[in-house]
């Protein structure tokens, strides 16, 4: 994509144009490549500019009528892509819409830019339309707030611009140092707003200068950041057999970790969302081991090296809690580690292992490959008992129990394939259920959990993913995750999409909540937690021009991944599968007392 001077465009007549111009060409020449726009009028200078540039080739511009819809296809592309999306709004509320994706990203780390248009200041507090406090509206969820300020024709401001829209980008990007993340541009925005509509009052068509580095360099560029000291040393870590390495949800390059747990002879308890569920010592059905007590009585760890952000079930947290004699927490970057459990010895950015006795590597082999005794071989033994007992039950009929579909769901896709999936049952199904396996890229909200977003941040992320060559994309979504999303579905007509199988659960309410203890009063539950909505799944997807379809049994679903592969072209499907709330309750407590028994008989 080229990155043409703003001059080639002719003369901006005002300075809120100049400033949208310089602003986008500067982020372009930055790297920025993808842009999604929520309407309004206030942002109009914004808008054109962006609309200019994708018709030049040099960005795809995205549209979307509901900010909040707009802010999370941002997320999901910056997310799949990890490199900074811009997404930008009119004044007033719309900018408050978009606090949520912003939130997530900076929990979950993830580059967005966030440009704002405001009011000019001898608007604000005077109750002009569309106009509230802007200023450092989302607090300290981002990286760095600018208030870019009115543009004005004078001298230098296209440099002053420049460098502004270079530090945004270093700053969430995290080329400047620091942890990736969400970065606030506020940009007031004087009248005229159009291209062509001259100001009265400006002394030239341009404030400055407009040009930007010869070549299409940016104005600023970063150099390499050296890791600072506490997230970038390597720990030594004396040896041990009972050892665990954890992985949690996170864009972290896992393969260190697996590489460590192969070295040390430890069993790798990996959530579907660290893509780190693969390889010799992964296991498949951890989380009914760690709920196990008598197992986890006999199977206390003595040192444990964690990372990402662990934490999908109470088994898990108790393991972090209960700690060992040595827990390293690996740092996300500087200032930026989980230990939800406080319990950690050190935070560091690596490990080294030492005094590991001789022949110990050639040892690991072996219990790999299944020799009787040793840590590693008693943790392989368990897993797949438990891992038998369960799958037994889940195939004891044909019919799609949401454990199963989120389990033959992961196995089935085709390599190269993304999936997306919702932050309450799903990826906890998918957690407990998922076979260890290679290919396959897991995606999911897990900075803040929330369940807003989903189907935009899906479709993002599904759009980013096959932009760079990936191949197909799904989501696994529960109803009422699709009800919080549902303008996620009405894209415009002439917007890109993705080809993205959307599998939504309907169990007509909160199933999570039946697993937990406000299950035991039946008085309000239904009214305060259950929530049943009757929501008619196939007529949202007709009323949004979606394809849809019901899927109830496991052939249904083959058959659906099968027209996954089978091509590119189908663009946004939904599938449906219904279950029963009370029913998958049970299901589910069947399930842990099946492997329960097979942990006791082994």
């Amino acid at each position: 994509m080229s990155s043409p001077r703003p001059q080639e465009r002719g003369p901006a007549a005002n300075p809120s144009t100049a400033l949208a111009v310089v602003l986008v060409d500067e982020l372009i020449r930055c790297g920025l490549r993808e842009a999604v726009l929520a309407p309004g009028s206030r942002s109009a200078p914004l808008a054109m500019e962006l609309w200019r540039r994708e018709q030049a080739g040099d960005l795809r511009l995205h549209v979307r009528i509901d900010e909040r819809s707009a802010a999370f296809l941002a997320l999901g592309l910056a997310k799949a892509s990890r490199a900074p999306v811009a997404v930008a709004c009119t004044s007033g509320t719309a900018a408050a819409h978009f606090h949520g994706a912003v939130i997530e990203a900076d929990e979950a780390c993830v580059p967005l830019l966030v440009l704002t248009a405001d009011r000019p200041p001898e608007l604000r507090g005077t109750g002009a339309n569309q106009t509230i406090d802007q200023l450092k509206l989302y607090g300290g969820a981002v990286r760095w707030f600018c208030e870019v300020g009115v543009a004005e024709a004078r001298p230098a401001m296209a440099g002053y611009w420049r460098s502004a829209a270079c530090r945004a980008w270093g700053l969430a990007s995290g080329q400047a140092g620091g942890p990736a993340g969400p970065v606030h541009l506020n940009l007031a925005l004087r009248e005229p707003l159009a291209p062509g509509a001259p100001d009265p009052d400006a002394d030239g068509p341009w404030p400055g200068p407009p040009d930007g580095r010869p070549g299409g360099e940016p104005w600023t560029r970063f150099a390499a950041v050296p890791p600072p000291r506490g997230g970038g040393t390597v720990t030594e870590l004396p040896w041990t057999e009972r050892g665990l390495v954890v992985c949690g949800d996170g864009d972290y390059d896992p393969e260190p970790l697996l590489d460590l747990a192969r070295e040390a002879g430890w069993p790798v308890l990996a959530e579907p969302s660290s893509n780190a569920r693969h390889g010799p010592n992964a296991l498949s059905a951890y989380q009914y081991l760690l709920a196990d007590a008598a197992f986890m009585a006999a199977h206390r760890p003595d040192a444990i090296v964690s990372a990402g952000r662990p934490g999908l079930a109470r088994g898990q947290t108790a393991l972090l809690r209960a700690g060992a004699a040595r827990h390293v927490v690996i740092a996300q970057g500087p200032g930026r580690w989980s230990d939800p459990a406080r319990t950690a010895t050190e935070v560091a950015g690596g490990v080294r292992l030492t005094g590991r006795p001789a022949g110990a590597r050639a040892r690991s082999a072996a219990r790999r490959a299944g020799a009787s005794g040793g840590w590693l071989a008693e943790w392989a033994r368990a897993d797949r008992a438990a891992r038998a007992a369960v799958d037994a039950l889940l195939d004891a009929d044909d019919r799609l129990s949401e454990p199963r579909l989120a389990r033959d769901l992961a196995a089935g896709l085709p390599a190269g394939a993304m999936l997306w999936v919702a932050s309450s049952l799903p990826v906890r199904d998918l957690d407990r259920h998922m076979r260890p396996r290679s290919g396959l890229r897991v995606l999911a909200s897990r900075g803040a959990s929330g369940i807003d977003g989903m189907i935009s941040s899906a479709t993002g992320a599904a759009l980013a993913h096959q932009a760079a060559g990936g191949g197909p994309a799904a989501a696994l979504l529960g109803d009422l995750a699709l009800i919080h999303d549902a303008p996620g579905l009405l894209a415009g007509r002439r917007e890109p999409r993705p080809d993205l199988l959307l599998i939504v659960v309907n169990n007509d309410g909160g199933g999570i909540f039946s697993l937990l203890e406000q299950a035991a009063f039946p008085g309000p539950f239904e009214r305060v937690f259950g929530t049943p909505h009757g929501a008619d799944v196939a007529g949202l997807a007709a009323a949004a021009g979606v394809p849809y379809q019901r899927a109830g049994t496991a052939g249904d679903l083959t058959a659906l991944i099968a027209g996954l592969a089978g091509g590119a072209g189908h663009g946004l499907r939904l599938a449906e599968v219904r279950t029963d709330r009370t029913a998958q309750a049970a299901l589910r407590g069947a399930l842990a007392e099946a492997a329960g028994a097979a942990l006791a008989s082994r």
